[in-house]
């Protein structure tokens, strides 16, 4: 589901196994017409199939055009168009569907309300970090997803800290329900690190402090690299993939580190999971956030967080499951690391504190969320 992301599938596979939820995802992306990796991320979208199956899930992947300078203001307009047609076939074809769960407010959430009036079926809106924290600075889209939010039959934040933000924007506090997101406990548990390191090829890596996400600017792996290179007893493992991969690569051989500093590109989850547990410590140096799910993968592998305190952050990184870096800085970065891994937390009280954040806890509440708008007269 390249639109949405790996979370907000495991969100929806929970809804279906819990045995009270039937669903049919769509997920749309963005049209363009050459598939080379030259292109960059836009040649992913031309590899998407139009439809595919994910855990028992049909996926379906309607084109719209993303256009160049109107784009932003445009999105939810051409994405409900290329979402109508399509879902009203759906509602005649195979599956009778009853509501509309949209994830991110802008512009799926908008588009979703346009369907949803179009189609007579309520909406739920789940925001999940950029698309209320960066996003509404722009005016157009502000008043569309005010306009959203206020429409919707419900709206879900991800954190505390969006809600805030959610009714910063003139949402009525009372709308917005937060149900956190979650990991799954089961592909996501505490290893042998020595095994996983050898594996790997890691065991003779010294230290191990691991960076994950897009490689983008907001993520922060520049200042990962800044802060590995005073840290000569570290290896400094990246993994994802990304238009600043390049520029990465360049500022780790100036600073004379390249060689502890390995890029491991995209990898499944289940070979994350191994990754994890050869870490001594995970950093995220990010300057947004939703609540990630990079940090409750990492904490249910036993693994302590260094982190900066932005969003929805610090509502999961605890004293004993690591430290917030209150300056985003690589010094202020290296120091937290040699302090957590000079004393790091126990593993098994750190898949302790992760094991708050299963999902079962959000799987009800959103059950509990649509069963109550479904229920409600008309």
């Amino acid at each position: 589901m390249p639109h949405h992301g790996i979370f907000v599938e495991n969100r929806l596979r929970r809804l279906v196994t819990s045995g009270d939820v039937a669903a049919t995802v769509v997920a749309p992306v963005p049209w363009f017409p050459f598939e080379h990796r030259a292109f960059g991320p836009y040649a992913s979208f031309a590899r998407v199939p139009p439809e595919e199956q994910r855990y028992g899930l049909a996926v379906l992947h309607p084109r719209y055009p993303l256009l160049p300078k109107v784009g932003m203001s445009s999105a939810p307009f051409v994405m409900y168009a290329a979402l109508r047609n399509l879902c009203a076939r759906i509602l005649k074809a195979r599956f009778r569907f009853d509501l509309i769960d949209a994830h991110y407010c802008y512009p799926d959430g908008v588009a979703a309300v346009l369907l949803g009036r179009s189609l007579g079926r309520p909406v739920v809106i789940t925001a999940r970090g950029t698309d209320v924290s960066l996003i509404p600075e722009y005016r157009i889209p502000r008043r569309l997803i005010r306009w959203a939010a206020v429409q919707a039959a419900g709206v879900v934040a991800v954190s505390g800290a969006l809600r805030e933000r959610l009714i910063e924007l003139g949402v009525p506090g009372g709308r917005v329900e937060v149900l956190r997101n979650g990991v799954d406990l089961e592909l996501f548990a505490p290893q042998d690190r020595a095994v996983a390191r050898r594996e790997l090829g890691l065991d003779a890596a010294g230290q191990l402090v691991l960076s994950v996400g897009l490689l983008i600017p907001r993520k922060g792996h520049d200042l990962a690299i800044r802060a590995a290179a005073a840290m000569p007893e570290v290896t400094l493992l990246i993994v994802g993939e990304g238009p600043e991969e390049a520029a990465l690569k360049r500022l780790a051989e100036q600073l004379g580190s390249s060689e502890r500093v390995r890029f491991l590109g995209s990898m499944p989850q289940e070979r994350l999971a191994r990754v994890y547990g050869a870490a001594d410590v995970l950093l995220l140096a990010s300057s947004r956030e939703g609540l990630p799910n990079v940090v409750l993968e990492a904490l249910a592998c036993g693994t302590p967080v260094v982190a900066t305190p932005v969003c929805g952050t610090p509502e999961v990184v605890a004293a004993q499951a690591g430290r917030l870096v209150q300056e985003r800085t690589p010094e202020a970065i290296a120091g937290a690391l040699r302090a957590v891994l000079a004393a790091p937390p126990p593993c098994a009280a750190v898949r302790a504190y992760a094991e708050r954040f299963a999902w079962g806890p959000t799987t009800a509440g959103q059950i509990r969320l649509f069963r109550s708008i479904l229920t409600e007269p008309a």
